[in-house]
């Protein structure tokens, strides 16, 4: 196995800034300025922000070629399983560390954890299981 710490993670973090930038105006702006849920919220951006990712690292970090739907559906369930762990991490680990913060400011917590958190796993899901990068 090639060192997974290479010039592709670097250009996944690139693509990673965009897809942050993207993400975070479409979970914060639901949450705090539509009063979404906090799962709503955070689902909303991985959905919309996933689909962009798909096609950003297929062609630009990987420079994958392949057209199968088994990599989209291995690319969909990649992102189902780093959202829910994630975010299933992140969210009762801040609300435990946070017990005497507002929800509000629990849950902003948690989003950017939880942002964090999918960012490695995603890097690791789609190099290894979804592009077949090793």
């Amino acid at each position: 196995m090639r060192n997974l710490a290479d010039r592709k993670l670097l250009k996944f973090l690139l693509v990673g800034v965009v897809n942050t930038l993207v993400g975070t105006a479409i979970m914060f702006g639901l949450y705090n300025l539509a009063h979404a849920s906090y799962w709503v919220s955070s689902a909303a951006n991985y959905i919309l922000t996933s689909i962009l990712s798909f096609f950003l690292n297929k062609y630009f970090t990987f420079h994958n070629q392949q057209k199968s739907i088994s990599q989209v559906v291995r690319f969909a369930a990649n992102i189902a399983v780093c959202y829910l762990l994630a975010y299933g991490i992140a969210k009762p680990a801040c609300r435990s560390l946070l017990q005497g913060f507002s929800v509000e400011i629990q849950d902003n917590i948690s989003m950017f954890t939880g942002m964090c958190l999918f960012t490695g796993f995603n890097y690791l899901g789609q190099r290894l299981l979804v592009f077949h990068e090793t």
